[in-house]
């Protein structure tokens, strides 16, 4: 059977890689994919990014199931087109896709559901925002409402820094429509987690956990990126914290939705902050698989990743049990020069060519494409076109083995300004 994979990021080549691997699995197109997807077996990729044309491609080549990677097509209502044509997909539908798309819609919601999450206050003017600011304590947080890819959040350790936040949101409108509505909220002490769930509407099925690093910069320094590394398992969630998470915060959302109307079909990806006295609260919500979390939770999943997704648009995710590789995984982040404010693009890049002759022959690692391209007017050629270019991925005994083999790979990679920590996974190895 066909299926199609919507987006174009290291996310979405590690979702068509794991489904290609299914011995169901025929083809897997890729819309619009990237010079990564372009290179696998079984992949395919479609210069298609509109809505109404995927739905059409989907029809027309008897697309078994559609996988969406990227938060913008949920939010802009793909799934309910795609169920109204009856066309199988998974995903939230629009509804619930507010999770993510909206912050005061997400913060309303776990206030109705008593789901633990940080006090906020929400402001679209910006002398309001500043008087409220003059009287907070300090770290503060501010959240643009709407999709800013990973731009939208602001950790201001000064009063200066907060204000500079409010009126590049509010004044200078930087950030557009995202932008237009602002969350101040209380900072929440502690280390994050992410806790990912694939969820039919009824039942839920955990994947491993995993760690995501957000800082561009070593030492947890610098500004807010979409994710500079992960790893997987994430030792921070213990057997207690696992099923607290569950039944206090991922449950409530499961229930919560069915409750008004709008069963959640899809995976749930809760942030969280895990306090140093233990408690759990919740950052933000994503309605789609984490990026870089995918890239390591991924490399470790053992079982089909088809046959799991097709149980949970049928409803039958209760028939399902996941088989992990007992690894660790770790995922490092190769970025383009100026990222996140402002990625050059189109340096070549160098090394990739062994790399995929290399990881054709053993499932130890992986190189996922996020920001490249190749075409006619550069042929033999990969260049960067985005701020997260690469990911490079890599299984390991433990956290510590998984990183050594990780960079280890990462080295044998080059482009000019290539920007990467050399922390990843430090809070999951012991001292």
């Amino acid at each position: 059977m066909k299926l199609l994979v919507i987006g174009s990021g290291g996310r979405e080549h590690a979702i068509a890689w794991k489904l290609a691997q299914s011995p169901l699995v025929e083809q897997v197109f890729v819309a619009p994919g990237n010079a990564g997807t372009a290179l696998e077996a079984k992949l395919e990729n479609v210069p298609i990014t509109s809505i109404p044309e995927l739905a059409v491609f989907a029809r027309q080549e008897t697309i078994n199931l559609t996988v969406v990677g990227p938060e913008a097509p949920l939010t802009e209502g793909i799934v309910d087109t795609f169920q109204a044509a009856g066309l199988r997909i998974f995903g939230p539908g629009q509804f619930a896709a507010q999770l993510e798309g909206s912050k005061n819609f997400a913060k309303a919601f776990m206030l109705s559901h008593g789901i633990p999450t940080a006090a906020s206050e929400t402001f679209s003017d910006a002398t309001a925002a500043h008087r409220y600011l003059d009287q907070h304590s300090l770290p503060v947080v501010i959240k643009a409402d709407g999709l800013a890819a990973g731009k939208g959040v602001i950790v201001a350790q000064t009063l200066a820094e907060a204000h500079a936040a409010v009126d590049a949101m509010l004044v200078d409108n930087r950030l557009g429509a995202a932008g237009a509505h602002i969350l101040i909220e209380d900072y929440l002490e502690g280390e994050e987690a992410s806790f990912i769930v694939v969820s039919d509407g009824k039942h839920v099925l955990p994947l491993a956990t995993s760690q995501d690093h957000k800082r561009l910069l070593d030492n947890d320094e610098g500004p807010n990126t979409g994710g500079m590394g992960a790893y997987s398992p994430a030792p921070v969630i213990t057997p207690a914290l696992y099923d607290e998470i569950m039944q206090k915060v991922i449950l409530p959302v499961i229930h919560g939705m069915a409750q008004q109307g709008h069963p959640y079909t899809g995976f749930l990806y809760a942030g969280l902050m895990i306090s140093p006295q233990g408690e759990v609260r919740v950052l933000e919500f994503n309605c789609r698989l984490g990026d870089p979390e995918t890239q390591a939770i991924l490399l470790r999943l053992k079982s089909d990743l088809f046959t799991l997704l097709d149980h949970a648009v049928n409803g039958t995710l209760d028939q399902v049990r996941i088989e992990w590789d007992q690894r660790s995984a770790l995922c490092v982040v190769m970025a383009a020069q100026g990222y996140p404010d402002n990625p050059r693009k189109n340096d070549e890049i160098h090394g990739l060519e062994s790399m995929v002759a290399r990881q054709n022959e053993t499932s130890e690692f992986h190189v996922f494409h996020a920001g490249t391209t190749s075409g006619s007017q550069h042929p033999g050629k990969i260049l960067t076109s985005g701020g997260r270019v690469l990911g490079v991925a890599a299984l390991g005994e433990n956290i510590r083995q998984a990183r050594s083999n990780a960079y280890a790979i990462a080295e044998d990679i080059r482009f000019d300004g290539c920007q990467l920590r050399r922390d990843i996974g430090h809070k999951g190895i012991p001292d």
